[in-house]
């Protein structure tokens, strides 16, 4: 819990923890979301200013004569969270995430000996307001990831308006989907000061350095990437794709295809067998399928670790609508690919999803009957709480970089374990003579029922 002194313009926070300590200053961390307003927005009695944006927020003006009490409580647990006597303060809640606060306040005269009196006392409720939900942007897979819970953060409040700020480039693939809430883009928050009508902010992320569990209830790497925004956002976190609608669901290729994905942004992701995807893409030739890539980038990587198209696959990398994309994957036989954004878009897609992946646990992705892990190696470094992801080292293996064990979590992954589990795929390999849709277009109104981890 913070507390300043009140002012009109009182103390912000930052909207992801603080950086560890240094021994030189750091440079300013720019924030992946747009800022809260300023000043709380909700006006109460006697000058206090109030709101839910980024944590409870109480701006108290100054007084000279007497003080003021302050509580917030917990409606759920009961408990008192914080409360302090002070002659006008700005207080802010330590807890960011999704809390049912009740802000109680009180005027106590200088001299006076009865009771305080009370000034007002709101409990948190979201009926016929506006709430943020900020999603970080430049990363397809955690909004995919995410996106079902803050529908269902509108499904537990319906009477709360939900606007959802995220990427432009992903906004056109959600959209018309969820015509219930309003999706907006960062540069849309700010030029339109929406934050200046909020009542409440919550934002979606993994946040590192959290050990007093500020920004989210409990850390991502115990119960999941995408689950942990369930528990920022107090609902239910059942996983579920996000829903899509496409402009065009018509097929796109005649013949049976594959897809798959062999780049990501870090090394740690890439399935580093040095036969893998050449061995993979000949055995689905073998078996009828036009293979086709559909990676943004044709090569991709860092120092002495590249990855290129693998041989035998069509090329349709490139800066292409994420539309364009999700319509290829809801029609395709299966999809291979790695723990990145496209795996979470061809689940959403409603395309059988390969997933090779050694670095993280099978609880922190989707769960997939096709999930190909090498439990005889070292694994799931990231969801270990003991390791801190290096996002600016592209050759992050925090247990064995440097040694001959470095990566080993993905290259003993091998070829054939990869073409057993495709084999399991119902219908691999059988084709009709018009090849109809391997997977036909759903649309996900309902909750997909899956027990969560």
């Amino acid at each position: 819990m913070s507390i300043a002194p009140g002012t009109d313009q009182p103390e912000t926070s930052a909207t992801t923890p603080p950086p560890e300590p240094q021994k030189e200053p750091a440079a300013e961390i720019k924030s992946p979301y747009p800022p809260a307003a300023s000043t709380p927005v909700l006006i109460g009695p006697e000058g206090i200013r109030f709101d839910f944006n980024l944590g409870c927020r109480v701006l108290l003006p100054q007084r000279t004569n007497g003080k003021w009490r302050v509580r917030l409580r917990d409606l759920d647990t009961g408990n008192i969270l914080f409360e302090s006597e002070n002659k006008g303060a700005f207080v802010n809640s330590a807890k960011r995430w999704y809390v049912r606060f009740r802000v109680e306040i009180w005027s106590i005269e200088d001299g006076a000996t009865g009771e305080p009196v009370t000034v007002m006392s709101h409990d948190f409720d979201p009926r016929h307001q506006d709430v943020l939900i900020q999603f970080p942007i430049g990363t397809l897979g955690d909004i995919l990831a995410w996106f079902p819970y803050a529908a269902r953060f509108a499904e537990v409040h319906p009477q709360c308006r939900v606007t959802c700020a995220l990427s432009g480039l992903i906004l056109p693939l959600l959209r018309d989907a969820y015509p219930d809430l309003r999706l907006v883009t960062h540069e849309d928050v700010i030029e339109h000061k929406l934050v200046d009508t909020m009542y409440a902010t919550y934002s979606l992320g993994v946040f590192f350095g959290d050990e007093s569990n500020d920004w989210q209830p409990t850390d991502f790497r115990h119960v999941g990437l995408h689950r942990t925004a369930g528990y920022i956002l107090g609902v239910d976190p059942t996983e579920e794709p996000a829903r899509l609608m496409l402009p065009d669901e018509s097929r796109p290729i005649a013949e049976p295809y594959a897809i798959i994905a062999v780049q990501s942004s870090s090394g740690c992701k890439y399935w580093t067998n040095p036969n893998g995807w050449r061995e993979v893409v000949a055995f689905l030739k073998e078996n009828g399928y036009r293979v086709i890539c559909i990676d943004q980038k044709a090569v991709h990587g860092f120092g002495l670790m590249w990855t290129q198209i693998p041989h035998g696959a069509e090329d349709e990398t490139g800066d292409k609508p994420l539309v364009d994309r999700a319509r290829l994957l809801r029609h395709a036989s299966l999809f291979v690919g790695l723990s990145s954004g496209l795996a979470w878009l061809a689940w959403a897609a409603g395309c059988p999803v390969v997933l090779i992946s050694g670095f993280t646990h099978p609880t922190n992705e989707f769960a997939t009957p096709y999930r190909v892990i090498n439990w005889h190696a070292c694994n799931s470094c990231w969801n270990d709480p003991r390791h801190r992801f290096d996002h600016k080292d592209f050759l992050w293996c925090p247990r064995h970089q440097n040694t001959p064990r470095h990566f080993e979590c993905t290259r003993l992954i091998t070829p054939t374990q990869v073409k057993q589990v495709i084999q399991t795929i119902p219908g691999f390999g059988v084709h009709e003579a018009e090849a109809p849709p391997a997977v036909e277009p759903t649309r996900r109104s309902a909750r997909t029922k899956v027990p969560a981890a």
